[in-house]
């Protein structure tokens, strides 16, 4: 499917060569300040060229929004955004899946399409910001075997990752170019590991502070179900953990409860169950990017033999510095979405509490 969301929906079309990538949001709230300089940002940190460690590719993923605003507002209708392609490669699954597949790359298996998700996802995120205090933050926790965060200081609980998530911002991130880890030495390790020759993998740590509480819908819509799909449907994501992650099956019960805490006179502290806002975090894993600099062998496309394959063209040598805004795009649809249909349960609850005589 081409449409995430029931409620902030968010529909992307367009194919790696194709004249534009496009994605329309639908039910955006209406009175929102809204111009191109509001989305261009984050495009600018996904786009190619940042730094010898990415594609050298220069293009430029200039947004435009074509319908939804009047006098820089939107209004209560779908809108339509506009961005320029780029080159990306084929994918053999959906030439099986559709007997067809685009002659000049991947089509919509391209992680050219990405573009519009983070788009949607600035739109999305601005509400959120000012309609509720919402931020959203993502940065660089691995490349190959190289962490952030070691055994002794795990990513949930120990104090360099709690640090990080209450406090780090996105300028803050972006000093850390070209590789977006907020740390000097794990920065210099990490941007060698990818200059070697061959491709590698890495992780991206999500925090999404002060979100509302209640969000997200029994049985199969629960929050964390919300952004593990979202997500997954990343290109090249292989993997999401969410708040005490695959540590906390080693846990037991009295070390992994998070107990209740009565607010304070003047509201409990963000971080607490008791409070108004709460933070949750994710780590979400990418595969090393599947065109490298080394010839490979594979199959011919008519199955009449094997060939050597020898990759053209400009490549990621690791995707992880690039994707950081289309993780935070992706969590803040995600969170949109399940703040809107906790909507209609808060003015269920008020019908509730005051019944029509």
């Amino acid at each position: 499917m081409s449409t995430f969301g029931s409620h902030f929906r968010v529909t992307s079309a367009g194919e790696s060569h194709d004249k534009s990538v496009s994605c329309i949001v639908d039910n955006c709230p209406p009175g929102l300040a809204l111009t191109e300089a509001d989305i261009q940002p984050q495009l600018d940190r996904r786009r190619p060229g940042q730094s010898a460690i990415t594609t050298p590719r220069d293009e430029k993923d200039l947004v435009t929004i074509h319908s939804g605003t009047e006098f820089g507002r939107t209004y209560d209708n779908p809108y339509t955004i506009d961005l320029y392609p780029r080159a990306s490669h084929a994918d053999w699954t959906y030439l099986e899946k559709y007997g067809i597949k685009a002659s000049s790359g991947g089509g919509r298996s391209s992680a050219r399409e990405a573009i519009a998700r983070v788009a949607a996802g600035a739109i999305a995120e601005k509400w959120l910001r000012e309609t509720y205090g919402v931020e959203i933050v993502a940065f660089v926790s691995s490349v190959g075997n190289i962490k952030l965060f070691g055994d002794a200081d795990a990513m949930s609980a120990g104090p360099k990752f709690q640090q990080l998530a209450t406090t780090l911002t996105r300028p803050q991130v972006d000093e850390f170019l070209p590789v977006r880890c907020p740390d000097k030495d794990a920065t210099v390790l990490m941007e060698k590991r990818i200059a070697a020759h061959d491709s590698t993998g890495g992780t991206v740590t999500c925090v999404v502070r002060n979100a509302p509480p209640g969000l997200g819908e029994p049985t199969f819509d629960k929050l964390e179900a919300l952004l593990g799909h979202a997500m997954m449907s990343i290109p090249a994501v292989k993997g999401f953990e969410v708040g005490s992650d695959f540590r906390g099956s080693e846990m037991t019960g009295s070390q992994h409860n998070d107990p209740f805490i009565v607010p304070a006179a003047d509201g409990a502290s963000p971080a607490t169950p008791g409070g108004r806002h709460l933070q949750r975090h994710a780590h979400v894993a990418f595969k090393p990017p599947a065109t490298i600099s080394q010839n490979q062998t594979t199959a011919l496309y008519d199955a009449s033999g094997a060939g050597i394959l020898a990759a053209k063209g400009r490549h990621d040598p690791c995707v992880v510095p690039r994707v950081v805004p289309i993780v935070e795009g992706m969590a803040a649809l995600a969170i949109a979405d399940a703040v809107m249909a906790q909507h209609a349960r808060l003015v269920g609850r008020q019908m509730a509490a005051h019944p029509a005589n």
